[in-house]
């Protein structure tokens, strides 16, 4: 694949992940991280995702800051940074096929969990707070995928959708950062990296304005189980493959 076409490929894939993003509050590394594992690799496509996402959740911020529930995300935020470096040992130490295996994996697992809509019990604690987010930055710090964990402890949490949306920004902002530099230091900000992130910027902005609008428009429970089923044939082929 020349170097142009993978370039449109990696436009294309980042948009549609930050549209998504930008319309549901997460989801956007859960669909750029296989796909661009597919056009630029692993090492390329963690670091790259990682810049988005931060990106996202600063222009997000900018209109919903005020509606993030900080005494939720803190213990969140701490205990995922104290994750992250093991999930960036993982991610320079294991094949790239075990990694996008166990992608696969969490991809079908988290999809199906979220069509099906299981009847979970309220989680009346913050205890467990500290082992999902300890958790989250395994994956965060290895895929760009710290959101799966989180999003499943609010909505166990039974959180309304506004400080969702909102608190899962405020997450993602801190958490994102670390993990960028946890790449930086491991030496993943490589000319190529940086090249992309440029391109992707304006791309970015444009996908999160879309989104926002069509959040307010699309009803959410049609749009997710499309967005789902999509994400479990993903995966399935990362699986496979």
């Amino acid at each position: 694949m020349d170097s142009t076409t993978s370039t449109i490929l990696v436009l294309v894939i980042i948009f549609f992940s930050t549209f998504v993003r930008s319309a549901l509050g997460f989801g956007d590394a859960l669909i750029a991280m296989p796909l661009l594992a597919f056009v630029v690799g692993m090492q390329v496509a963690t670091p790259l995702v990682a810049m988005g996402a931060s990106t996202i959740a600063f222009v997000i911020l900018l209109k919903s800051w005020r509606k993030v529930e900080i005494k939720a995300a803190w213990r969140l935020v701490v205990s995922t940074w104290i994750g992250i470096p093991i999930g960036l040992y993982f991610l320079k130490e294991a094949p790239e096929s075990l990694i996008k295996a166990i992608l696969g994996i969490l991809l079908v697992g988290f999809s199906l969990y979220n069509l099906i809509s299981p009847k979970l019990p309220q989680l009346k604690t913050e205890k467990w707070s500290y082992v999902t987010g300890f958790l989250a930055g395994i994956l965060g710090g290895a895929y760009n995928t710290n959101g799966p964990p989180v999003v499943v402890y609010g909505m166990l949490r039974k959180w309304s959708p506004e400080k969702f949306r909102a608190t899962l920004q405020g997450y993602f902002l801190p958490t994102g950062a670390a993990i960028l530099i946890g790449h930086g230091l491991a030496g993943m900000w490589t000319p190529e990296v940086v090249r992309l992130y440029a391109y992707c910027l304006p791309v970015i902005v444009g996908a999160v304005l879309l989104g926002g609008w069509v959040n307010q428009k699309i009803p959410k429970g049609k749009f997710d189980k499309i967005i789902y089923g999509f994400l479990v044939i993903v995966g399935v082929l990362l699986i496979v493959k």
